[in-house]
């Protein structure tokens, strides 16, 4: 067994100026391969278990916490300062405009957070809550006071480690042995994320979209809902094919955990790919999925890629998206599709990671008779670039195209019933906590 160290060496801490509770509670990181990091506690006050993963983005730590790909995660933060404009509201309208939540999901969805600085104090306009109090009620445990650059460091080189947050007396307490750790990714976490009935956003849109939860964040289906669609989410088993002849695209969205856990997805949209001749776009998950029905495998990366500044250069032309140009994204992914030559027949990369050279989209080809698109990174952003949001745009513009050669007064193929939706998918309501000076 890897020996086992405590890293606390007195003339490299820093100085830790908004992180002045004296209440907190010890804390250390654990990681599997043998590390330990020390520092002190602040949201709930428990320890748990967690795959240990690094964001590179610079803001919108409250957009990353509710991420449902970030299910299972021990999120380490590399930027030093988190929590300076504290926690908005997560409560919006339901109508054509937004979805009912402010975030990415209702909750936060990673299982810790780990951050070199925690702001006690926070300013922003917005703001009902500091990230102690939001972590707190979510009983979400977080640690600061630690060398986050270290830890990614470690991460970087020996890719994504299990990892364990202990806090109070737990943190006096031997690191656990290799055998205790949990690994999420041994788990279905898409089923735990996904919707579990059919609901209904945005009725009156003049087109459309089913939607294939594997944890879709908000701003995805609401950036569907702004231009002008309406969506229909369903669970991310569903077999589409009973009601495909009702809807005029279908959404795959991003998720958290191994693709290789949506096999019934996938095996489902083979027989949607074949029979069905209208739009498909997916993202991340939806991404993957759509990549191992048309028979690509998906291989887990070394730490994966999760930031606001991952560059990836276009191989084709569609739409908005030109051949040749380099495009800045958000991205929050583990696993990959791999290259491969030759393509399976009817399809080909879209996009390449400037960085790692890895997948970063598929298409089907012109040839194909289809209009299939797959990107790992998420053009909705939220947080992150824009730079490839009108792929929304494109794809409504070829569902609407579709729609008008399409006589929807005949019934469905396969005879199937209708859907029948919620009006809208329950939320929790975030407490309101007053700000203080």
């Amino acid at each position: 067994m890897l020996s086992r160290t405590i890293i606390r060496n007195a003339r490299l801490a820093r100085g830790f100026a908004t992180h002045a509770n004296s209440t907190s509670l010890p804390a250390v990181l654990h990681l599997k391969t043998g590390q330990s990091f020390q520092g002190r506690s602040f949201g709930a006050p428990k320890s748990i278990f967690g795959e240990t993963v690094f964001s590179t983005s610079i803001t919108s730590y409250t957009e990353s916490m509710t991420d449902p790909s970030y299910r299972g995660q021990i999120l380490v933060f590399t930027t030093p300062l988190i929590g300076n404009y504290g926690v908005p509201l997560n409560k919006t309208p339901i109508n054509s405009h937004d979805v009912g939540v402010y975030l990415e999901s209702e909750r936060i969805q990673c299982s810790a957070v780990v951050v070199a600085d925690v702001a006690e104090k926070f300013s922003h306009y917005l703001a009902v809550e500091s990230l102690h109090s939001w972590c707190d009620r979510y009983g979400v445990p977080g640690i600061t006071g630690v060398d986050t650059r270290a830890i990614t460091t470690l991460l970087r080189d020996q890719g994504t480690t299990l990892g364990r947050l202990a806090v109070g007396a737990d943190a006096s307490a031997a690191a656990p042995v290799a055998s205790e750790y949990w690994d999420p990714t041994t788990e279905n976490l898409v089923a735990q994320v996904s919707t579990k009935e059919p609901y209904v956003l945005n009725p009156t849109g003049d087109v459309k979209i089913a939607v294939l939860d594997f944890g879709a964040k908000a701003n995805i289906v609401r950036s569907l809902v702004r231009r002008g669609a309406a969506v229909t989410v369903l669970p991310w088993n569903y077999d589409f094919n009973k009601i495909r002849g009702q809807y005029d695209g279908l959404f795959l969205s991003n998720g958290p955990g191994d693709p290789n856990h949506c096999m019934e997805a996938a095996l489902h949209l083979r027989k949607t790919l074949a029979e069905w001749d209208r739009p498909v776009f997916g993202i991340c998950m939806g991404h993957q999925v759509i990549g191992i029905a048309a028979g690509l495998d998906a291989y887990r990366m070394t730490f994966g890629n999760r930031g606001h500044n991952q560059p990836v250069l276009a191989l084709a032309s569609s739409g908005s998206i030109k051949a040749g140009r380099v495009y800045v994204t958000s991205q929050n992914h583990q696993y990959a599709l791999k290259l491969q030559d030759p393509f399976p027949r009817g399809w080909e990369p879209f996009f390449i990671n400037c960085n790692d050279s890895s997948v970063e989209g598929i298409k089907s080809t012109a040839d194909s008779g289809r209009k299939v698109w797959g990107v790992q990174f998420h053009p909705e952003s939220a947080g992150g670039p824009l730079d490839t949001i009108e792929m929304f745009t494109d794809f409504l513009a070829e569902c609407r195209a579709h729609k008008l050669l399409i006589n929807h007064s005949q019934p469905d193929v396969t005879g199937a019933t209708t859907v029948q939706p919620l009006l809208k998918r329950e939320t929790v309501r975030p407490v309101a906590v007053a700000a203080t000076a």
